[in-house]
């Protein structure tokens, strides 16, 4: 369940409205898309320093075997969330180094844009709606 920062975040999100005739991924989008991601990234990363606290607080030596066994299950948990928090965060820094390299918002298999959209609402995806489609139905064909 998201807290309630995240939430008010999410609510002051504006979606980009391309001027007429705008170039796509001119650089105002770019910099539209590098605070969308710089954002996302400092979320995570105070999410990280907030689970160090909480681990730190929250270690209790419990005499109880099932109450030692419940805390444990429960950092268990929030070091895999963390862990994808954390490959995350590299995902994020490679698609920064992508808008400076001025190479980001088009598709790595086809070349055509992925689109604005699309982007808002993923914003490290790599490639456009179609090609993503295939690559999932290539996929799940493997996986059988």
């Amino acid at each position: 369940m998201p807290n309630t920062e995240q939430t008010e975040r999410q609510q002051d999100f504006t979606p980009y409205q391309p001027a007429a005739g705008e170039e796509y991924m001119s650089e105002a989008q770019l910099e539209h898309f590098r605070k969308i991601l710089l954002q996302w990234k400092q979320d995570l990363m105070e999410e990280v320093d907030r689970t160090v606290q909480h681990l730190r607080e929250e270690a209790n030596n419990f005499a109880d075997p099932a109450d030692r066994a419940t805390q444990e299950e429960e950092f268990s948990l929030e070091l895999r969330t963390r862990d994808r928090e954390r490959k995350l965060i590299k995902k994020i820094n490679d698609t920064l180094a992508k808008i400076d390299e001025e190479d980001y918002g088009f598709c790595e298999a086809c070349g055509i844009e992925i689109g604005i959209r699309r982007l808002e609402a993923r914003p490290t995806a790599t490639l456009c709606v179609d090609c993503k489609s295939l690559a999932e139905i290539k996929e799940r064909q493997l996986g059988n």
